[in-house]
């Protein structure tokens, strides 16, 4: 890599001994030494596909503790948005990709990729190869790593990283759902149903569990004449039966599903004891899982990006999904006699994407039916929702 002596080099060292090159950009004073104190980024490295949406990917909770390598070679070109922020921050620990432009083209844009993740400390990485490191991560599985910057010429201990990016904790070890979850009961702000059985009658109330919610979830609620409240990853049973919701929502969010035990304690009786209207959401879908008496499992290098084909189990119907998670629920050790059967499964690896309750309000997906980026086949899931709803209040008043 050529480079003058002003210039920096960032550099990316993972935990089997593979090092990737490039030049930093955002944030990169994150990335520099300071006062003799070493600095840099580290975190999983994972791969995402997706065309478009990198302010979106960026923003996306589920991405807590990750750095994210934009599989795409051209980002930045349309700018940053202020309504496509699916989060009150920037989530990734770090954005690679192949190459980043300052000019961009979007009359919605009020700036550049660049300045964004700098107000927000984010570093970036541009000019590496995002194509082999892409390919190693589909080989060799999702890799611990550490990002360093240096001025261009400068002596590099790539041992020393790499010793450092074995070094890096799994979030497994971390409590990024704590990190990105709201601590207070958050109403969503209401706005005009434009479709659904509730457009047009009281609201019926719909508590939102944040572990790292995307906003298009919410929105996509309200938008079918739903009340929402957004409420705190740790809440309890005795939290939802003061707010009397007539369905629960567990949401997407990083991290392995066995780290928030009190969430599928909470799920187990929502199902079992309370028989609550409820779905879930890539992270909510683990969780019910594990409260149906799954387990899970960590995929090799995980679901990234917006073109995964899903089956429909019952019906032969093929959607493309968008994903983001790193964990599955085990088809196998989903218990026969739960009344839960695997409902969607993905083409591509046939792992489950999805469960549903033969005889309970409960269904679940691993994909992301907001989408936000991606293709938006799946937003029927919340009708369904919807129609859980009106269909369990119709035997309440009937009973």
């Amino acid at each position: 890599m050529e480079s003058s002596e002003t210039e920096l080099v960032a550099v990316l060292a993972l935990e089997d001994g593979a090092v990737f090159y490039g030049r930093p950009f955002g944030a990169i004073e994150a990335l520099m030494a300071q006062g003799g104190a070493s600095k840099g980024r580290r975190g999983e490295v994972v791969f995402a596909t997706a065309m478009t949406g990198y302010q979106e990917i960026c923003t996306d909770p589920s991405y807590r503790g990750q750095i994210v390598t934009l599989t795409y070679p051209l980002i930045g070109n349309y700018g940053v948005a202020v309504d496509d922020v699916e989060s009150r921050r920037p989530w990734v620990s770090a954005l690679i990709v192949r190459e980043q432009t300052e000019e961009y083209s979007n009359w919605r844009a009020a700036g550049s990729l660049d300045d964004y993740l700098a107000r927000n400390g984010i570093p970036g990485v541009c000019e590496l190869d995002t194509r082999a490191l892409t390919r190693h991560l589909r080989i060799h599985g999702t890799l611990r790593g550490v990002i360093r910057a240096y001025p261009a010429g400068a002596q590099l201990d790539i041992a020393a990283l790499t010793a450092e990016a074995r070094t890096v904790h799994s979030v497994s070890d971390l409590d990024v759902v704590g990190e990105v979850s709201t601590e207070t009961l958050e109403p969503w702000e209401t706005q005009p149903a434009t479709h659904g059985l509730f457009a047009s009658e009281r609201a019926p109330r719909v508590l939102l569990i944040d572990t790292g919610f995307k906003r298009n979830i919410a929105r996509n609620l309200a938008a079918r004449g739903l009340e929402v409240i957004v409420a705190p990853h740790d809440a309890d049973l005795a939290l939802v039966k003061r707010l009397r919701p007539d369905g629960v929502l567990l949401s997407n969010g990083p991290g392995d599903p066995e780290s928030v035990a009190n969430l599928v304690a909470l799920t187990h009786a929502l199902i079992w004891e309370e028989r609550i209207p409820l779905m879930g959401i890539c992270l909510g879908h683990q969780i019910i899982g594990l409260a149906a008496g799954a387990r899970t499992s960590r995929l090799p290098f995980g679901h990234h990006g917006a073109n995964h084909p899903v089956r429909e189990v019952r019906t032969g119907r093929v959607t493309i999904t968008s994903q983001n998670h790193n964990f599955q629920v085990d088809a196998a050790t989903l218990p026969t006699d739960s009344g839960f059967y695997v409902s969607h499964i993905n083409l591509s690896d046939n792992s489950v994407e999805g469960m549903a309750h033969e005889t309970l309000p409960v269904f679940s997906v691993q994909y992301h039916p907001e989408a936000a980026p991606g293709p938006e086949d799946n937003q029927y899931l919340f009708d369904r929702f919807a129609a859980l709803i009106a269909g369990e209040r119709e035997t309440l008043l009937a009973g």
